[in-house]
């Protein structure tokens, strides 16, 4: 199917349907998009207005027959304010150094994905990743792409993979040391980007997507307040309260 969109035609695909990786018995689809050489940027951000999110040079988003459950979610940085618990990690994690590294892989992120992954998700997709595959995650974009790498002395401990928008940064991915789980690293890379968004001035943190039921995407939920795109364009999901 093809359909016009900000001055071009754009050409949709939809992949057959598959094992749904966070509700059981669910089978899930998407519909994705090549973005456009020329106007990879300003496509990217028109579309995750809408509810995509990108993966290399593609756009896509869920498109599954039955179900509707997944829902894209975004932080109004403006209106967050950081609860004791949040000024916690903050100051657990104040040691870190952080440095903004331009979208190229390395080794040392590799290994560090490695472990995520087989303590974080030893049954998931991602489990197979090879070290092209870690390369194409990053290195293949056409928009606005960067790392944020975070070291306690030389260590190399968490890394996020990061979009910057017009309206925002968006999270496409994240990964850290399972050994410190009291440090909340996963936590505090979100915190860290919600300052970073207003430092910058921008209005939004884009999480990607969140399922009610699905205990993977639980902690979506304390960053309140919380945006989902529904049917009538972007609202809030939870009371606005700590």
């Amino acid at each position: 199917m093809s359909e016009h969109f900000p001055g071009r035609k754009l050409r949709y695909y939809l992949t057959i349907p598959g094992p749904c990786p966070y509700l059981a018995g669910q089978e899930e689809r998407k519909v994705f998009v090549h973005l456009p050489p020329l106007e990879a940027i300003s496509v990217n951000d028109q579309l995750s207005a809408i509810g995509f999110r990108r993966s290399q040079n593609i756009a896509y988003r869920p498109a599954c027959q039955n179900c509707r459950a997944c829902q894209s979610v975004r932080i109004p940085v403006k209106r967050y304010e950081m609860s004791k618990s949040d000024k916690r990690v903050i100051k657990a994690n104040a040691d870190l150094s952080k440095a903004f590294v331009e979208a190229e892989a390395s080794r040392e992120q590799f290994d560090l994905l490695q472990r995520y992954l087989k303590a974080r998700h030893p049954d998931g997709g991602m489990m197979d990743m090879s070290w092209p595959d870690l390369v194409a995650m990053v290195e293949d974009t056409l928009v606005r792409t960067h790392m944020i790498e975070y070291r306690l002395g030389e260590q190399l401990v968490a890394c996020v993979l990061v979009d910057a928008l017009n309206d925002g940064l968006s999270l496409v991915y994240s990964f850290y040391d399972t050994d410190m789980m009291a440090r909340s690293l996963g936590r505090y890379i979100i915190l860290d980007h919600i300052d970073q968004s207003n430092r910058a001035g921008y209005d939004y943190v884009y999480l990607g997507y969140w399922v009610k039921d699905s205990p993977k995407m639980d902690y979506k939920a304390r960053y309140q307040p919380l945006e989902g795109l529904t049917d009538q364009g972007w609202q809030p999901i939870f009371p606005d309260v700590k």
